[in-house]
């Protein structure tokens, strides 16, 4: 089932996700969810937290995604990452390198805004599968990018967080804008429960 996406100014998307014990099937269900919320919505990765849920689950798929290459080690073992995708990920914890790179961001909780972010070129993240299996994944490129990108969100970090306060203030009326829709929306939701 495809989801609502949370837009930006809604404070659902600050919240620290709290870290999945059980894997049952309304996780299963979730993750599930997910991939089909970000698949419609042409994105490479969402988090639990950009459709409601405070959680430590994240969902990638860089596949489609040709013009930034991958690598990828799966568990220390050298794998093609498109073999690999889509990867769902629970309670991650990441390590990042010190080479950085700056490239274009956006985000699917940012209609129509991007923008240039310095990210670690190397990302090792540890985690759990939807199996409840430990993971770690080890990547370069847009994955890399992803992987970092996700689990700040699981953290309630956006990236315009991680923006030069020059390009922040170049998306100011943008994101203003953006945040007041929100707000309205968010208003008129609750009346109409009433």
């Amino acid at each position: 089932m495809k989801l609502p996406i949370l837009n930006y100014g809604d404070a659902r998307l600050r919240a620290k996700g709290k870290r999945i014990e059980e894997i049952d099937e309304t996780i299963r269900e979730l993750a599930s969810d997910m991939l089909e919320t970000m698949r419609a919505a042409n994105g490479v990765g969402l988090a639990a937290q950009q459709v409601g849920e405070a959680l430590q689950l994240t969902v990638i798929d860089v596949s489609q995604a040709t013009e930034r290459p991958s690598t990828m080690a799966l568990n220390g073992v050298e794998v093609v990452p498109n073999e690999q995708m889509p990867l769902v990920l629970l309670n991650p914890e990441i390590e990042i390198g010190p080479e950085k790179e700056i490239a274009a961001e956006g985000c699917l909780s940012f209609p129509e805004i991007s923008g240039d972010i310095e990210r670690s070129v190397w990302a090792r993240v540890r985690g759990q599968t939807l199996s409840g299996d430990p993971i770690e994944i080890e990547a370069t490129g847009l994955l890399a990018r992803a992987l970092q990108h996700e689990v700040d969100h699981l953290n309630g970090i956006l990236f315009i967080d991680r923006m030069s306060s020059v390009a922040k203030a170049a998306l100011g009326s943008r994101l203003k804008r953006l945040r007041k829709e929100t707000s309205v929306t968010s208003r008129a939701k609750s009346y109409s429960a009433l």
